[in-house]
């Protein structure tokens, strides 16, 4: 187990220094520019289009709603990432590690736009609802199957086993610590509940995460609300430590700014998922009128997960005055602080909350991983061992190390997102040209936009479904 926990972390170096960190932020960038800051121009058309799917329920039973698509892809990004990510990213890179989840946040919502507006171009007719995702644009847009299967293995592995892995050891370190509950009893509990609700389907999943995801954010939210107002004249104080941190003399000299740099980038994509190639499988399966409402929709999914929840769990161990020595990390950080904060009401609360972030994220990440399974083979006994593995990590991250859980996260992770990347970077003109022709239709006073392929004659042959 040391040796491979030593493998691990060398691999993670490598790819992470050299590699991922490049790529994440300069095909951000890029698709920030190439769109004219869409993720920031066009932020009032993600909230106008959220609010119609609410409201509307578009797309009939037989079809999930962009409220729905954008539910299940915060159900994966809303978890152990903003609660325990935000305080290891704290814990080991310093306060400055902030805001370096910040900045990927920001300019990577653009690589959230591109990666959701192509599955919605290259989505297909499924049985019960759209499919999609990197391995169907890898597939049909750049005619590199093997691409696509090489995909399919990772993601599933990665969100499946490794990520699901996670939320469970998470899950079980609140339980354990507020409760002294017992992880083997509590991890038998979450595979039971895993099994359950997987196995009835996307349909299943996303009336799930339509009902819990918006209840568990909001009253996560308003906690937060409440210390930051309660704490509101030392507001200037942090923020200060923020940029302190991410930029000081002291910690260039130190060495500690690589550290907030490489841990806000790592537990920022964690979080967000934004240029991952996950958000864009279950973008794939809304009902929309043009591709790009799903681009914008889950643009904004980034904003919400990491400006927002994510800011919410950094003020709150920030305000707390806890230790940042290494002697608390990841969930006990987070509930150590906010005990500190409300008392030991505190840390029970972390546990609840964890346990519906963390258990909706193993939900949705089966999803990607059922939706890449689905792109390799149509075998319902492949499907069904998948379902049976899945729910054998959730025991195993119950009883696994919080080291081991992590950095096999991260090296499944880093793998997935650089075969994703390189995808869209190539496919990045499809993107801006549907981006292009909706856009013309807002200017020309249409307020809800149509896609029709033959308006752009280089995408004719590429959308099936429009």
């Amino acid at each position: 187990m040391e040796l491979l926990q030593s493998w691990i972390n060398e691999t993670n170096d490598i790819l992470w220094t050299y590699i991922l960190i490049i790529m994440l932020l300069g095909c951000a960038a890029w698709f920030t520019i190439k769109s004219r800051f869409v993720q920031f121009r066009m932020i009032g058309e993600m909230i106008r289009l959220l609010g119609d799917s609410a409201n509307k329920g578009e797309g009939g039973h037989k079809h999930i709603s962009s409220f729905q698509a954008f539910a299940v892809s915060l159900a994966s990004r809303v978890g152990t990432g903003n609660l325990a990510g935000v305080a290891t990213a704290i814990a080991v890179g310093g306060p400055g590690a902030v805001f370096w989840m910040w900045i990927i946040a920001l300019i990577g919502s653009s690589s959230a736009f591109v990666e959701s507006t192509l599955a919605q171009l290259y989505k297909r007719k499924g049985k019960d609802s759209y499919i999609g995702g990197p391995a169907y644009y890898m597939e049909s847009g750049l005619g590199k199957r093997w691409m696509g299967i090489l995909f399919a293995v990772l993601i599933s592995i990665t969100f499946g086993f490794a990520f699901n892995s996670v939320q469970s050891n998470t899950i079980c370190a609140a339980w354990e610590g507020a409760f002294g509950f017992d992880v083997a009893i509590m991890g038998i509990i979450l595979t039971l509940c895993t099994l359950v609700i997987i196995f009835g389907g996307i349909h299943r999943i996303a009336r799930f995460s339509s009902i819990i995801v918006p209840i568990m954010a909001l009253g996560y939210v308003i906690l937060a609300l409440g210390i930051v107002l309660f704490n509101i004249t030392r507001l200037p104080e942090v923020f200060e430590v923020i940029f302190a941190n991410a930029f000081g003399w002291q910690q260039f000299a130190g060495g500690t700014v690589g550290a907030a740099l490489m841990q806000g980038i790592k537990r920022g994509l964690f979080s967000n998922e934004a240029g991952m190639g996950s958000a864009p499988n279950v973008a794939a399966t809304a009902h929309v009128s043009h591709p790009v409402k799903q681009g914008l929709i889950q643009a904004l999914g980034v904003f919400t997960d990491t400006l927002i929840i994510c800011t919410c769990t950094a003020f709150i161990i920030l305000f707390s005055g806890v230790p940042l020595d290494g002697s608390l990390n990841g969930v006990q950080l987070t509930q150590g602080a906010l005990q500190a904060e409300v008392g030991n009401i505190g840390s029970i609360y972390v546990a609840i909350a964890i346990l519906l972030f963390a258990f909706s994220s193993i939900i949705g990440n089966y999803y990607y991983g059922e939706a890449n399974i689905r792109f390799i083979t149509s075998s319902k006994k492949v499907l069904f061992g998948y379902r049976i593995l899945v729910g054998a990590m959730v025991l195993f991250g119950a009883l696994a190390s919080l080291d081991l859980a992590w950095s096999l996260a991260d090296v499944t992770m880093g793998l997935m997102t650089i075969c994703n990347l390189i995808a869209i970077s190539l496919l990045s003109r499809q993107a801006f040209l549907l981006l292009n022709d909706y856009r013309a239709q807002k200017k020309r006073g249409v307020k809800d936009p149509v896609f029709d392929k033959n308006s752009i004659p280089e995408l004719k042959d590429k959308a099936e479904c429009w």
